[in-house]
């Protein structure tokens, strides 16, 4: 047994040093040298030091060290963009870290949660967050907002001294009353701490999008190096130059090696990342901003997500009027319930950390504004507090210009009926309303006045003539943007399913108001409990919401899910949403309000608390998608042609054609800045008015594939065709190549723009302007004419110097291949293999 007086200090560090600080693993900051390991450590970046550690090996280290170096740039931008993620957390993380009142050594003290140890004695006032798992020893009128961990709103009372113990666990709110207890358990032990625990042994995982793009790089890197020794050997067994044989199979490598693939991924998803980010919304896994696009089920908690976790008044009876907030609005409140209101107000404090409280008193400076029913000058006189024994609270008021005390009482609606002694035939109404707020969801309060003459005061609230006045119904109110936003996902084929540990119904009003679909009667955890997984799979078709749940009901569901086949979005802002929240493809967690285990368990956190940021984030997932195809159908339109110009040559015993200054030209000048054009552009009209695109879509399919071979294999039969001609008409070897290279250049830029758009020609008016693909054109232009146009340059390019009809002409072609690229276009649309943004259609 601990002392009255609470532990010593040096018992306390002694308990400290064995058991450890209050403090929860999931939520350590990452430091910056386990940042910069993370960000080396990712997949994509390995893969390009590889390709540039493959080009040194090759000996092309000037490409070797600008590739290198790109990926240098690249690395410090999602380093910085990851350090600012983790710095908004750690503000969020310091602002949510409480301090605890204790005993110890016979002093009260204030230390930081961290420091309590087991044993401590802990005292609670209004507006403390519990600060470790507590064995309550004494409590008056205590009453706890449990919402973060079990999904309910209303403060649950809290009475100490019985048989059995009573708890308070860490990370609760108290909203009313003061308390003393014991620390029982901390940091990792606690019944916080234990959901945070069980997030241990969900295992991140990989996007398809990340494996499906390893796996094509991998395999097209492989079949490149063997068709490259290949060709080497070939052309030194065939024409007795090895030299030649080696220049032309480096080549060949450097034609088909890949590496735009990973720089275009890890560009996408790290801008992705910075412009959600503008929009308040933080990706702590950046991979999940692309995955977000194919979301297909969207599972949402109810307090504090589809709801403000904040009591406002609904509805106001007085058995002669009623007033409701969602239906009458700004209406002025009828005179008949200024009583109900007043009353209420007065049977309230002023200034209180209770919801229920604090809902009554905004809603008397709302709706009684300007009249004389609010009571300032009133002075407090005595407070008959809430008890076990009567579930109803009084306080005595003494206005300046009346003698008499004036009584205001509120609470339980049968125990304002008993304090009123109302007659029998009177009952029957006020329960019939009660019952109507009730099935709506509503906190019901029953509200009465009284007048006393003269002290002394009574010892008993039932010693007061109370006359009854009417009830007030509370409700945690839906957020004003989650209507709209939850039509939006509905809009693009996102299923929205609630999640909560609310009444049945509470749940159902809450679902109503918020648009979701109540046909279905609601799942309880109960039931839940008791489905087979079989039978729980028949139930998902049909329930959109689930009520009565615990953390492993949510993890259970999430995962049920999933194994439907459903890509799933989970948002929560509780501990108790922390285990789904990571078991979900996608953890959404609410920043502001949530609490520091949820927005570690997620991928994606809402800084700004906005349920409409989801389907921003969903919107940018989808661009992520859509433009990530666009910018591979250039990569392979290009890479065809490139790698032709490098093989045909040899085969058909021609000069070669292409070397690898001029690949270095085209894929360090002109791949990666077009990857940041095709990544600006906006997401196209219909998008979010389509389904989400099938789980087991692939960047990598037929229609992409064959837009992008019919493209470059076109382009590829031009270039030819420039070489041929130019070589009948007599001009020479280093002219022809002059020609095939700038007509190569400019149709490039023709490739970008064709592919910008899929859903209708280039030149037509409504597709956005992009400043990006203005600058490049500019920028490649110029680079061209300096190739072109600097004797020094063009003998290390081996070309010989067009002249101006020669470089018309060279527009001339790239404008057929432009007509070529959109004429592909079109007729893949007609025949059907026309992807679409939103759902891969083929």
């Amino acid at each position: 047994m601990d002392a009255p007086g609470g532990l010593s200090p040096a018992e306390a560090q002694q308990r400290l040093a064995h058991d450890g600080p209050n403090a929860l693993p999931v939520s350590q900051p990452r430091s910056v040298l386990r940042l910069v390991g993370d960000v080396v450590a990712e997949p994509m970046f390995l893969l390009l030091v590889a390709c540039g550690a493959l080009y040194l090996v090759l000996g092309d280290r000037q490409e070797a060290l600008m590739l290198l170096g790109f990926v240098l740039v690249v690395m410090g931008i999602t380093f910085v963009q990851q350090r600012r993620t983790e710095r908004s957390l750690e503000a969020l993380r310091d602002l949510s870290s409480p301090l605890a009142q204790v005993l110890r050594g016979g002093q009260t003290l204030k230390i930081s949660a961290r420091d309590l140890v087991c044993g401590d004695t802990v005292l609670l006032a209004e507006g403390d967050r519990v600060p470790a798992d507590l064995e309550l020893t004494h409590t008056a009128n205590l009453a706890l907002d449990e919402s973060l961990l079990t999904g309910e709103s209303v403060p649950v009372q809290k009475q100490a001294g019985g048989a059995a113990a009573v708890q308070a666990f860490s990370g609760t709110l108290v909203t009313q009353g003061t308390g003393q207890g014991r620390v029982v358990a901390t940091g990792e032990r606690s019944a916080l701490g234990r959901i945070g625990q069980s997030l241990q042994g969900i295992a991140a995982e990989v996007t398809p999008i990340q494996g499906e793009t390893k796996r094509v790089v991998k395999a097209v890197a492989l079949v490149g190096l063997a068709l490259a020794t290949a060709l080497a050997l070939a052309y030194g067994l065939l024409r007795g130059d090895w030299l030649g044989g080696l220049l032309a199979g480096l080549t060949l490598a450097m034609a088909i090696l890949p590496e735009e693939l990973p720089v275009i991924l890890t560009l996408f998803l790290g801008l992705g990342a910075w412009r959600l980010s503008r929009q308040k919304v933080l990706a702590r896994s950046i991979p999940a901003v692309e995955l977000l696009g194919a979301t297909t089920v969207l599972c949402v908690d109810k307090t504090g997500t589809l709801t403000a976790n904040r009591m406002a008044v609904r509805r106001l009876w007085s058995g002669d009027a009623l007033y409701d907030s969602v239906q009458d609005g700004a209406t002025p409140l009828a005179e008949a319930l200024h009583g109900v209101l007043e009353y209420a107000v007065l049977a309230s404090h002023r200034r209180t950390f209770d919801p229920m409280e604090a809902a009554i008193v905004g809603a008397g400076a709302q709706l009684l504004a300007r009249t004389e029913h609010l009571h300032a000058d009133w002075t407090l006189v005595e407070d008959y507090p809430l008890s076990p024994a009567m579930l109803a609270m009084s306080r005595v008021w003494q206005s300046p210009d009346q003698q008499a005390y004036m009584i205001a009482a509120k609470g339980a609606p049968e125990a304002i009926v008993d304090l009123c002694h109302l007659p029998a035939d009177q009952h029957a109404p006020i329960a019939q309303q009660v019952a109507a707020m009730a099935a709506d969801g509503l906190r019901v309060l029953g509200v009465a006045s009284a007048r006393f003459a003269a002290p002394p005061l009574p010892g008993n609230q039932h010693d007061f003539d109370f006359v009854f006045l009417g009830l007030v119904g509370l409700q945690d109110p839906v957020r004003p943007d989650v209507p709209q936003a939850i039509a939006a996902c509905q809009a693009a084929g996102i299923r929205v399913v609630m999640m909560t540990g609310d009444h049945p119904a509470t749940a159902l009003a809450i679902a109503r108001q918020a648009g979701l679909a109540t046909d279905a009667p609601p799942l309880t955890g109960q039931e839940l409990a008791a489905l087979g997984d079989a039978a729980l799979q028949e139930r998902l078709a049909t329930t959109q919401v689930f009520c009565r749940v615990q953390p492993e009901h949510k993890l259970r569901l999430v995962q049920a899910f999933r194994a439907r086949g459903d890509v799933v979005a989970m948002t929560g802002d509780g501990v108790n949403d922390a285990p789904a929240l990571k078991a979900a493809h996608i953890g959404v967690a609410m920043g502001a309000r949530g609490t520091e285990v949820a927005r570690q368990a997620a991928d994606l956190v809402l800084m700004n608390d906005d349920f409409a940021s989801i389907v921003t984030a969903v919107r940018y997932g989808r661009r992520v998608f859509a433009n990530l195809r666009k910018a591979i159908v250039f990569v392979v339109g290009v890479h065809v042609p490139i790698v032709g110009l490098s093989l045909v040559p040899v085969l058909l015993g021609w000069p070669m054609l292409l070397m690898p200054v001029h690949i270095l030209f085209l894929q360090l000048i002109i791949d990666p800045a077009c990857s940041v054009v095709f990544e600006a552009e906006p997401l196209e009209a219909d998008a979010m008015a389509v389904p989400p695109r099938p789980a087991d879509a692939h960047l990598f399919d037929r229609s992409v594939l064959a837009r992008g071979l019919w493209q470059g294999c076109g382009l590829l039969a031009l270039l030819l065709g420039v070489y041929a001609g130019a070589r009948a008409l007599n001009h020479s070897h280093d002219m022809a190549r002059a020609l095939v290279f700038t007509v190569l250049v400019l149709a490039n830029l023709g490739l970008i723009y064709a592919n910008r758009s899929w859903t209708r020609p280039s030149w037509r008016k409504g597709t956005a302007r992009n400043r990006y693909f203005g600058w490049i054109t500019a920028a490649t232009v110029l680079l061209l004419g300096c190739v072109l146009g600097v004797p020094v340059v063009s003998r290390l390019f081996a070309f010989e110097q067009p002249t101006p009809g020669m470089l018309l002409a060279c527009v001339g072609l790239a404008v057929v291949g432009l007509l070529w690229f959109e004429g592909v276009k079109w007729a893949l649309g007609r025949r059907g293999d026309e992807p679409r943004v939103g759902s891969t259609q083929i």
